[in-house]
């Protein structure tokens, strides 16, 4: 994977109400760390980041140069996105050397067909592996070509690039080959499916009248006549 280069400032306003002004100017705040060096706090253009990760993927290589001279090759630690805007409220970068070892969580893509009529589980969609952190894969495949049910990949069945090495047990399971369901399956538990719903909505029925029953009269209204007796 090759490096991005990308620019990034000094960041001196720290917590939650810096943080917001630091994305509200464009940028996602960041930290940088690693080789015994003191944390650095940074503020990345949030576009450019945005733009690298959608295409290298969340190891992305970069190459950071901060106003201030520094100059520096990280890749991404921890990623913080906000759930709803799909947008970047922190990232942790660990700094790296040109040749040193580091061991990260690769997406792994399942290629080919598997036999007819049959389901795909994926148990794992990544895989912790160890590469020269100027090498590290953007992803790994795994073939499910002509797989018959019973038929499970694991991490041994994955290919890996030159130089880059399991650092999880090769037994591991990345997925499995089951078979699906036929049409007279699928008709013989629609009854029970459908029953289990009616018992469902049977239940807040139920509940749903016993607390009208406990509740009080509204402003207004006449109390029910076993009330009146009993005051």
């Amino acid at each position: 994977m090759s490096e991005v280069k990308i620019s990034a400032e000094p960041r001196t306003e720290f917590g939650k109400g810096g943080a917001r002004r630091t994305r509200r100017a464009g940028k996602v705040p960041a930290v940088l760390y690693g080789h015994g060096e003191k944390p650095k706090h940074i503020a990345l253009p949030a576009r450019e980041f945005a733009a690298a990760i959608r295409k290298g993927g969340a190891n992305q290589l970069f190459a950071i140069e901060v106003s201030d001279g520094t100059q520096v090759l990280a890749l991404p630690k921890a990623i913080q996105r906000d759930p709803i805007k799909d947008t970047f409220e922190h990232v942790d970068l660990l700094l790296v050397r040109r040749g040193e070892k580091v061991t990260v969580e690769v997406p792994v893509q399942l290629t080919g067909e598997a036999a007819k009529d049959t389901l795909i589980v994926h148990d794992h969609d990544t895989l912790s592996v160890t590469a020269d952190a100027t090498k590290v894969p953007d992803h790994l495949e795994a073939s499910i070509e002509g797989a018959e049910p019973g038929t499970t990949i694991t991490a041994a069945d994955v290919e890996l690039p030159a130089g880059v090495e399991l650092a999880t047990d090769d037994s591991t399971a990345v997925a499995s080959v089951t078979a699906a369901p036929t049409a007279e399956q699928l008709e013989a538990t629609l009854p029970e499916v459908e029953e289990a719903a009616e018992e469902a909505e049977a239940e807040v029925g139920e509940e749903t009248a016993e607390g009208a029953e406990g509740a009080p009269a509204a402003e207004g209204e006449e109390a029910p006549a076993e009330a009146k007796t009993e005051a």
